[in-house]
């Protein structure tokens, strides 16, 4: 065990439960628990949103698939950034105008039906539980790699901890968490990076030129198709990744956390400062992970390039500050994630359809901590049958999933007048089960060799991301719906469209 790295860990991890006992005192309403109360400002969200966006998958994931893949690995790095721009322009204010505490809130500003709350609710604990997943795996090595134990323990001791920040601290410790972690990802990777780009004597040209011969794959390693050898395999994932944010429910919550829309968008444009500056330097992980690491000394998923970089070229004591922000990183993500469900369960589900917004105060709040138990533990259950997977490609589909099931629902609410309650749901259903069961029926399940994927066999769907075929199949089940339904509110459209542009009711 490195114990260098072993108190950087449990420092970590004492300072986030400190904050947590902290936040519990300032968190006694629903709107505390969900929300922060609205109280944070632009640039403390857009701090927790680059902090809930740069997760495992960033930090662990794209580095690896950078270090093994080369430019097909880039991909992530771009399509998680430009998505950005489909969040500022298409849905940050509108959301924010029209809800209160999730997203399933802005689709009833529209439609208030207890069907739609319900399969908002359903899409949500979904998409939460897929990306939670991811973030486990990435915990489950990291930890291994760093104390020595069994990734089992590792991912309970993670699912653990997650647990506790939500059902005390709620969105308030959740979003602390995530702004000091960010603030320590970004001098951690900045560090890296500028060590690796000394080893190049601060030349880009000379760093790309040694590329070309440093990894197995020589010159192709600068050229794509190494990954993604299939010209709709690379379209799918960047259609997911692209859209997939916008409807990616553990980010749209953290419009809520502030006072208006105004500030709703100056979070975005604070995030995507932040978000894009990390993702240029994901180019110096990954390629310092392949010169300086290798392809053989890191673990088949390329999950652990980055903390191994550290080792190499800073020793053991930026391996273990790495490595322990990398843990915080985690930490801080899951626990938003488990935050998004257990609030989409309380709030949408037991609040208005079990108990037809009869629900107390304490009694949301009860059920919201339950529910934490129970996704918490759903994720760890299904993170132990993944471990084997790059996080960023685990994450990538959950993309897939979030703009198939949420994105289409979403954009027609805000911008079509004829769209209705039937092709609501119509096109959160179909959006949601096509992309789950196309990624059930995909190479990530199936493989002829054994131990290559979850199971043995042949792929019934050929693409390892579904974002091609269910994106479209979401926005259309969502047209037909309503094309198929004579119900037609315009009044309400009316309404809606001034709502959503400006935060004010028609009536004002």
């Amino acid at each position: 065990m490195n114990v260098t790295a072993f108190l950087l860990f449990l420092a970590i991890v004492l300072m986030t439960l400190v904050i947590t006992y902290y936040a519990s005192k300032k968190t006694n309403t629903t709107s505390e628990f969900y929300t922060a109360g609205g109280g944070l400002t632009g640039w403390q969200n857009g701090l927790a949103i680059a902090g809930d966006y740069m997760s495992a998958a960033s930090f662990l994931g794209i580095a690896g698939m950078i270090a093994l893949s080369g430019f097909d690995g880039f991909f992530y790095s771009i399509g998680f950034l430009v998505a950005y721009l489909v969040v500022l322009y298409l849905v940050a204010e509108p959301l924010r105008n029209l809800g209160k505490y999730t997203m399933a809130d802005m689709i009833a500003a529209r439609f208030d039906n207890k069907q739609i709350r319900g399969v908002a609710a359903l899409n949500t604990i979904a998409i939460s539980i897929f990306y939670m997943i991811a973030q486990l795996v990435g915990a489950g090595a990291l930890i291994k790699l760093l104390l020595g134990l069994e990734y089992t323990t590792s991912v309970l001791i993670v699912g653990a901890l997650m647990t506790v920040y939500v059902v005390f601290g709620g969105m308030t410790a959740t979003s602390w968490v995530q702004i000091v972690k960010a603030v320590l990802l970004m001098l951690g990777t900045f560090v890296i990076s500028m060590m690796v780009f000394a080893k190049f004597d601060f030349s880009i040209m000379k760093m790309f030129t040694h590329m070309q011969t440093a990894t197995p794959l020589g010159e192709q390693f600068l050229n794509p198709g190494n990954k993604f050898k299939i010209g709709l395999d690379t379209i799918s994932l960047n259609l997911a990744l692209v859209l997939g944010t916008a409807g990616l429910p553990h980010i749209l919550i953290r419009f809520f956390t502030v006072k208006d829309a105004t500030t709703a968008r100056k979070s975005v444009v604070y995030a995507t400062w932040i978000i894009g500056i990390f993702y240029v330097m994901t180019v110096f992980l990954g390629f310092g992970a392949a010169a300086f690491v290798g392809a053989s000394n890191m673990d088949a998923a390329g999950n652990m390039g980055a903390p191994l970089l550290a080792q190499s070229i800073g020793g053991n004591f930026l391996f273990a500050f790495v490595s322990a922000v990398a843990f915080a990183t985690i930490l801080a993500v899951v626990a938003g994630l488990v935050l998004t469900a257990a609030s989409a369960f309380a709030h949408d589900f037991y609040g208005h359809v079990l108990r037809h917004g009869k629900a107390t105060e304490k009694d949301q709040m009860k059920m919201a901590k339950w529910a934490s138990v129970g996704v918490s533990v759903v994720s760890i259950i299904l993170a132990l049958f993944a471990q084997k997977l790059n996080v960023a490609f685990l994450v990538s589909l959950a993309f897939a999933v979030a703009a198939s099931a949420n994105l289409p629902v979403i954009l027609f609410t805000i911008f079509w007048r004829r769209f209705n309650t039937t092709g609501a749901v119509t096109g959160m259903l179909v959006g949601l089960f096509s992309s789950l069961i196309l990624v059930a029926m995909s190479p990530n399940v199936w493989n002829p060799v054994a131990g290559k994927a979850i199971l043995v066999g042949e792929a019934l769907f050929p693409l390892p991301n579904p974002g091609i075929v269910s994106i479209p199949l979401g926005f259309l089940a969502a047209w037909i719906g309503t094309m198929l339904s004579s119900t037609r509110n315009d009044a309400k459209y009316d309404e809606i469209l001034v709502k959503a542009n400006t935060g004010m009711s028609e009536s004002a």
